[in-house]
């Protein structure tokens, strides 16, 4: 039995028999791996997995043990299957073909079906799902729709962005940016929160964005919102690019087809969005639904997918009503074997044993499983409508520079040297030249402000205790966490570079193989570079990972990578103990993190998290340049996160550490730090870290100061012990060391946890901040111990 696993580079085949089970493969089909589509073997990732597929057009990565899972034949199997396979369709030039009257880019288009039309009662807000595909230009699309009029909060019980906004010049609109998805079954979050919002939020409108230049891939979803039998409007953006490759598609055709109106856009120029808006509030105001939501062709393979599909229509109708899901996707979905639609419709015995009876026969007259014979409907039915309007050249542009810039980025021998580089430039301008610059900048400034205050509150007579708690407790406390501000903007620009320019999908294929070594994907890779940063953006950039398994496990292992905060710890131990050493150390301390890390991932991924990384079931897009309003309008999205959110609790937590240093056990004021709640809780606290070599109450309150924020630790050291030569003689050097490791792995400063719990939630930020601490214990008291011996 040949597999794509066993394909040679550049040798094509076509697909034979789709292996796997359960939602794995229902995403297989999704994206198009189907009987008898035609796959070619581009490469290789440069550790030889996973590998780089050309599939209907388009590039999708899979690992080697799931491409084992695809049986794949030499010879076409037009005698078993019609399934598609764009490749093998001529390309025109669109100057050659005849003329066909058809809106051009920017122009209105005419379908509209006013017959059933039921307008909505005036006053009444129109509201919108906007959804497409990944890497189809939906977010510059919202962006052109909605301005500045937009806000962001999450989709209820997942962690997923949910970006919404009034549509400029119409105050009574709500357009929801839904996560980009590729089919509407329920594979990951994004695709669960999607279809829970359509289906059960009911916006008054679809507007589904189209990639035009990849139309085979995107209409793959558009079949399934328009089975949903809402009022929807296609929006083919990139009209653009296909028109400079010198292809055409002929939109009053489409339009025909599918039963919906299409609309020629390029997001990113803002040209063609007036007539898309005009179309989208014309079909929710009058509830214009589409003129057609069943695509199976009676006469296929004797008609054995039309037939089961209305048969199941039929039985389940009464049902769907009562369940409010639209009657032609309930049937597709039961054949699919979509349990969350099955449980939903509330189907007696009788009811599921005749649907399985009516899918067994279909199955045994198309000689294909269920879900893969609905594949083959939708995707045959893309074949038919893209081979009678769609005009292009055989390789654009766009995906000739991305093949030019693959050989280096993707390359076998330069891959990794690139991305070493790459990252290398990103972690120097922003940790060294252009974000230390604002950071000290942003420091001196609020040491200036911190100063005025201090002043105008002495001068005006204010309460000394009220002085502390302002100057020391909360400008100190926030100020110190407020200056790491530009780095957390710089970190998420050039995060957003490497997304939205298509190279962060390459960093995930060139490192899956080696993270999936520690039970995460490749995807991974980039959350737990940035935690060498700061754990705050690092911890936020996680949710762009599918799975929740693989974003809980990278949220843990952030805090092992050493970030920049705890480099004024390392800078002054090394410098006290280990002179002429200082440099050994760090690297040891950085690689200790990264050893523990590991270590930890190892042992997570056998009892808290068991299973295996998700699936690298993937997309390559094409590399675009960005545009900078999106990036803008990300950095402006992230930094007011960062303020709003974790400034409240920092906030909170500096007036609370104030206290602590401040005030006695019986709530007085003390002016001698030794007689402190804090110095209390500390001396009962030490005990515990004498046998890793400093039991003394100061280090203690140092170290309790520096949940609050770890550049503090140093500066409650002085504070507390006077001077760096009583530090010394407090300490050993084994002490020291034993310190800097503690140090090195226990909880991660306040504004992580406070990201954390945004991410996760109370309950795992929690379990993550003893989690660490134990392990900073054991380790610093294997280090402290084994000195010992020597």
């Amino acid at each position: 039995m040949k597999t794509l696993k066993d394909l040679n580079l550049n040798e094509s085949a076509y697909v034979k028999t789709v292996g796997g089970e359960g939602e794995l493969r229902q995403h297989f089909l999704d994206m198009g791996v189907i009987p008898g589509a035609k796959v070619t073997l581009v490469k290789y990732a440069p550790m030889g997995d996973p590998m780089e597929l050309r599939i209907h057009g388009y590039e999708l990565t899979l690992r080697l043990n799931e491409a084992e899972q695809i049986e794949v034949t030499d010879q076409p199997l037009h005698e078993e299957s019609d399934a598609p396979d764009h490749l093998d369709r001529p390309y025109l030039d669109a100057s050659n073909s005849p003329f066909d009257h058809h809106p051009g880019l920017g122009e209105d288009g005419i379908y509209h079906d006013e017959k059933n039309a039921h307008p909505v009662p005036e006053g009444t807000t129109l509201t919108f799902a906007l959804a497409g595909n990944q890497n189809c230009g939906k977010t510059t699309l919202f962006n052109q729709l909605t301005g500045s009029n937009q806000h962001v909060g999450n989709f209820p019980g997942v962690t997923v962005d949910r970006k919404s906004g009034a549509i400029k010049g119409y105050p009574e609109t709500l357009i929801t940016d839904l996560p980009g998805i590729y089919s509407m079954s329920p594979y990951s979050a994004e695709e669960i929160v999607s279809r829970q919002f359509i289906l059960n939020e009911k916006p008054t409108g679809i507007i589904n964005i189209v990639d035009a230049t990849n139309i085979e891939r995107n209409l793959y979803l558009t079949m399934q919102l328009i089975e949903l039998n809402k009022p929807m409007v296609v929006a083919l953006n990139m009209m653009d690019e296909v028109q400079g490759n010198g292809g055409s598609i002929k939109i009053n055709k489409l339009e025909a087809m599918l039963g919906v109106p299409v609309v020629p856009i390029s997001a990113a120029k803002n040209e063609g969005i007036d007539e898309l808006v005009r179309h989208a509030l014309h079909v929710a105001k009058y509830q214009e639904l589409p003129t057609r939501t069943d695509f199976c062709d009676e006469n296929d393979h004797g008609g054995a997918v039309h037939r089961a599909l209305h048969a199941i229509m039929h039985l389940v109708q009464d049902h769907a009503e009562d369940a409010e899901i639209p009657i032609r996707f309930a049937a597709s979905k039961l054949i699919e074997g979509d349990e969350v639609v099955l449980n939903a419709l509330n189907l007696d015995n009788d009811e599921k044993k005749a649907i399985e009876a009516i899918i067994a026969q279909m199955e045994k007259e198309r000689h294909l499983d269920r879900a893969a014979a609905i594949a083959d409907m939708r995707f045959a039915f893309i074949e038919k409508c893209v081979a009678a309007t769609v005009i292009k050249p055989r390789e654009s542009k766009e995906h000739e520079r991305s093949r030019r810039i693959d050989a280096i980025l993707t390359g076998k021998y330069t891959a990794i040297p690139a991305f070493i580089i790459i990252m290398a430039i990103i972690f120097y301008l922003t940790f060294n030249l252009v974000g230390a610059y604002f950071q000290d900048l942003i420091a001196t400034g609020i040491d200036h402000l911190t100063n005025i205050v201090a002043l105008a509150m002495k001068a005006g007579g204010v309460n000394e205790v009220l002085q502390s708690l302002v100057i020391n407790g909360i400008f100190t406390g926030v100020g110190s966490v407020l200056s790491f501000l530009p780095l957390i903007v710089l970190l998420f620009f050039f995060l957003s570079l490497l997304e939205d320019t298509g190279y962060m999908a390459r960093i995930a294929f060139v490192m899956d193989k080696l993270l999936r070594k520690i039970g995460l994907s490749g995807r991974s890779v980039v959350p737990m570079l940035m935690g060498f940063g700061c754990s705050v953006p690092a911890v936020m950039s996680s949710r762009t990972l599918p799975s929740d398994r693989d974003r809980k496990m990278t949220i843990m292992l952030v805090p092992f990578m050493s970030c920049t905060a705890k480099l004024p710890i390392y800078a002054f131990f090394t410098a006290a103990f280990f002179p002429g050493h200082g440099a050994i150390v760090m690297v040891l301390l950085y690689f200790l993190g990264i050893v523990v890390g590991i270590l930890t991932a190892l042992l997570s991924k056998n009892t808290f998290f068991k299973g295996e990384a998700v699936p690298f079931v993937m997309e390559l897009p094409n590399y675009r340049l960005p545009s900078a309003r999106n990036v803008l309008q990300l950095l402006w999205e992230k930094s007011k996160d960062f303020i709003q959110r974790a400034f409240t609790i920092i906030f909170v937590a500096s007036i609370v550490i104030w206290f602590l240093q401040n005030f006695g056990l019986h709530l007085q004021l003390v002016k001698n730090p030794d007689d402190s709640i804090l110095a209390y809780c500390a001396s009962f606290i030490a005990p515990i870290f004498k046998p890793l070599g400093f039991g003394d109450w100061r280090i203690t309150s140092a170290l309790i100061t520096g949940f609050m924020a770890k550049e503090s630790v140093v500066s409650t050291l002085t504070v507390l012990f006077g001077s760096t030569a009583h530090i010394m003689s407090t300490l050993t050097t084994l002490s020291a060391a034993s310190l800097l490791v503690f140090c090195l792995l226990y909880t991660p400063c306040v504004a992580a946890i406070a990201s954390i719990k945004r991410e996760l939630g109370g309950r795992w930020a929690g379990f993550i901040v003893i989690f660490q601490c134990v392990i900073a214990y054991l380790c610093a008291f294997i280090v402290h111990t084994i000195g010992l011996l020597f």
